[in-house]
């Protein structure tokens, strides 16, 4: 079996550490124009979402697609996305997301991708797919979400330093019986080798990712800091230790 690699977390255009993520996704792929196939589902397919998602992976040199599938153009869906390097799938709305997918057969076929070795990434609605469970406003308010992908064991949720609900909510639910797991700071993503974190990856020093879990004593909080700070170049940043 191929090695299998989920990021999730961090963002690939439209942030100050954008530039560093796709030079790190590039050293992993191991190719100099890498192809790159955009899930924009979460955001309804929004045309603004896609046209900048194109523009900047043309100008960092990767090959880019989209998978459409509110106006589906690809009769070959399964073709298009085993035919990739990496797939990104955009923010959005996690339940919508996953209900779509389901619906055309891609939950499936990015099962199959994942274990032929494509890499899978993605922020927000993006990180949360690949978990079992995660934390979402797809209904409205902070709520639990518990049929997520399964690619990954456990729980996950986004956006743990800019949104200042979602650390009380993450706690309050794995106090209830969520499914204890991870969460990030928005700088930050989870590098995963088949199943086991491999590596916690930042582009601002100051950014974390936290294990939730459950105690005799209560839910328990530990703050993890990055294994990698990236510069620019995507991989020479030195271990923060």
């Amino acid at each position: 079996m191929a090695d299998r690699h989920i990021i999730a977390g961090g963002e690939l255009w439209g942030s100050p550490g954008a530039l560093a993520f796709r030079h790190y996704l590039q050293i992993l792929t191991g190719e100099r124009s890498p192809h790159i196939c955009f899930l924009p589902t979460a955001a309804g397919d929004s045309d603004p979402y896609i046209a900048a998602f194109l523009s900047e992976m043309l100008d960092a040199s990767y090959r880019p697609s989209v998978a459409r599938l509110f106006d589906r153009g690809h009769k070959d869906l399964r073709g298009l996305l085993l035919h990739q390097d990496v797939i990104h799938v955009g923010g959005g709305n996690t339940a919508n997301m996953l209900a779509v997918w389901r619906t055309h057969g891609v939950d499936d076929i990015l099962r199959e991708a994942w274990e032929s070795g494509v890499i899978l990434t993605g922020m927000s609605a993006g990180a949360n797919c690949w978990f079992e469970a995660s934390v979402t406003d797809s209904f409205g308010p902070l709520s639990a979400l518990r049929d997520g992908l399964g690619f990954l064991g456990g729980s996950y949720c986004p956006h743990y330093d800019s949104e200042e609900e979602r650390r009380p909510t993450f706690q309050r639910l794995v106090s209830e019986g969520f499914p204890p797991g991870c969460a990030t700071d928005d700088a930050v993503a989870l590098h995963f080798v088949g199943t086991e974190l491999h590596e916690i990856i930042s582009t601002v020093a100051d950014s974390f990712a936290y294990r939730l879990g459950l105690t005799t004593e209560g839910v328990s909080e530990e703050r993890m800091a990055p294994d990698l700070l990236l510069d620019e170049t995507g991989g020479a940043g030195a271990p923060t230790g």
